[in-house]
């Protein structure tokens, strides 16, 4: 069964399936043995001592929540890759909210921040790699990033580790899902990530029963929150500001955006306003934390930003190269077709759509060759 079935599972994971699923009542010992007898198990040396003893866990639940996102081929060669955001707690190493998106963007980590505070409450801080989304770089920038807006009006405080590992129980979450949570998906025959966003909660409970430990205290820091789902969401959203003209209206990402007139609390011209740009591409617009009332009317498309960070860098570039695969794979197939068309005698293609207009009569398209002049002696 396990050679047809979970040949390539470890032990451990082998007769955990094994006896969910088929009732197997054996130890894992027991298992490996005779994985290794039949030649589907390798031995492995032990693992060398720790030299730098691990942090101590956090006493409570809520205290300090360790977040990132791991780019991985979750669904082995059945999609393309994506990436796995997971927020974990400190004090008991169990997953709070998790979701799988295209890359990693700040709007995917809104969604899982939205996910963490419905579902849990707001955590007193918030622990992550010093990435563009989390912290800025430039030491005289004193505004913060989008995310860290959203966590300072939340109430969290986000910290930035100096190395991947000081945020080690996040790392080690993604070694053990990157070997479990890909045979799972297999077993569940899913390959894509609106069907795993929705499998994945059931998941989640599974892996905090097999791997989360209880806290030495049983005080929960998590605050709930206490507004409306609509506020959180505009909460967790990317915020702008520009400034209106006289005929108050301004741009904004292609389009021009036309206040209307004759409403309360409207702003005077030259006014700076704020504007909340959602995961959907709507938008909401406000001024002084009153929303206006407003026509948008597209212009142009938007040209997408020069500036890509480097965990974005594969989902700008992929589209870029399978439209010249798809483009180089035409031309093949047309040489292919002039190919066989010369070779049955035929010089001169059928007309094409996309062909250039004649110029004159047996100026375009193929002619067979003149033969060359000879010369007899």
């Amino acid at each position: 069964m396990i050679a047809q079935r979970y040949a390539d599972f470890g032990p451990e994971l082998a007769r955990e399936y094994l006896a969910r699923e088929h009732g197997y009542a054996h130890s894992t010992e027991t298992l490996r043995g005779w994985m290794i007898q039949a030649g589907l198990w390798q031995p492995k040396l032990r693992r060398a001592p720790r030299v730098h003893p691990a942090r101590e866990r956090r006493a409570c639940r809520g205290e300090l929540v360790q977040i990132d996102g791991s780019h991985h081929a979750w669904f082995e060669q059945r999609a393309a890759k994506c990436c796995l955001i997971a927020f974990i707690d400190d004090a008991t190493g169990q997953v709070l909210a998790a979701r799988f998106s295209a890359t990693e963007t700040t709007q995917a980590y809104f969604a899982v921040l939205q996910e963490q505070v419905l579902r849990h409450g707001a955590p007193l801080a918030l622990y992550s790699d010093r990435h563009g989304i989390f912290t800025k770089h430039d030491p005289e920038d004193a505004r913060p990033t989008q995310f860290e807006r959203a966590l300072l009006q939340l109430r969290i405080e986000p910290i930035c580790a100096h190395s991947p590992q000081a945020k080690g129980r996040v790392e080690r979450l993604f070694q053990t899902l990157q070997d479990r949570l890909v045979k799972a998906l297999r077993l569940a025959g899913i390959d894509d990530m609106d069907a795993a966003n929705a499998w994945l909660p059931a998941y989640v409970e599974q892996h905090n029963e097999r791997f989360g430990v209880p806290a030495r205290e049983p005080a929960n820091a998590h605050r709930p929150w206490t507004g409306s789902g609509a506020e959180l969401q505009r909460i967790c959203c990317l915020h702008h500001q520009r400034q209106l003209s006289t005929q108050l209206s301004c741009s904004f990402e292609g389009h021009i955006v036309q206040l209307h007139a004759d409403q309360p609390h409207a702003p005077s011209g030259r006014a700076l306003i704020d504007i909340a740009q959602h995961a959907n591409g709507e938008i909401e617009l406000f001024y002084r934390g009153q929303p206006l009332a407003f026509s948008r009317y597209g212009v142009h498309e938007r040209r997408p930003d020069k500036l890509v960070h480097a965990k974005q860098l594969n989902a700008r570039v992929q589209p870029l190269a399978d439209a010249e695969h798809k483009r180089l794979a035409r031309l093949r197939a047309q040489i292919e077709h002039q190919d066989a068309q010369r070779a049955n005698g035929i010089y001169t293609p059928a007309e094409v759509s996309n062909a250039p207009p004649r110029v004159a009569a047996g100026r375009y398209g193929l002619r067979p060759s003149q033969p060359a002049a000879t010369h007899l002696a």
